[in-house]
């Protein structure tokens, strides 16, 4: 549910790319508004890699996923955190930090990469674990019992990054006027 909300609201934010200068205060919100369903998809892939990690049952039993996959967690997390965290560090900074600008184009074009891999990789089983028809009964009973507590979190890390955008919206103004826009 994580990844399909992210996939949603990413494909938002790169179509503000497209017209950066008519789109920018859009972007810096969906930037803001990213912030807490970023930090529960880490949270969530941080829970699951401990569980597998630590040998809960259920976890080593579903097994790691593929290789690559595993290789680019790394790159997909540090990329993450680059691009969210120049942004935000623009956004308190302002137009003339040409250092977190080129930081941010630089992390955005390493993370673009890492990510369409990513998303390449998870999407066509995307339709089959948002409709909870995995494999066996058991799973599906075991994954609806815990869909409200997963609606909860993914519901209150959209409530903090709304809160965060709406918070730091104000700051947009500096970059519309510094781009013309």
């Amino acid at each position: 549910m994580t990844g399909a909300v992210l996939l949603l609201l990413l494909a938002a934010e790169g179509l503000t790319i497209v017209a950066k200068r008519q789109l920018l205060t859009m972007h810096f919100f969906i930037g803001m508004l990213l912030v807490g369903p970023v930090l529960l998809k880490l949270g969530s892939t941080g829970y699951r890699f401990v569980r597998y990690y630590t040998g809960s049952a259920s976890y080593v039993r579903k097994g790691p996923p593929a290789l690559l996959l595993r290789l680019l967690g790394p790159v997909v997390i540090v990329t993450s955190a680059g691009v969210i965290g120049s942004g935000i560090a623009l956004a308190f900074t302002g137009p003339g930090a040409s250092l977190w600008i080129f930081a941010h184009k630089a992390s955005f074009v390493l993370w673009f990469g890492a990510m369409t891999i990513h998303v390449l990789a998870y999407a066509p089983k995307l339709p089959r674990l948002l409709s909870n028809r995995s494999a066996g009964s058991a799973r599906v009973r075991a994954a609806l019992a815990g869909a409200g507590r997963r609606w909860l979190l993914l519901t209150a890390s959209l409530v903090v990054g709304l809160l965060i955008a709406l918070a730091t919206y104000h700051l947009a103004g500096r970059w519309t006027g510094f781009l013309g826009g």
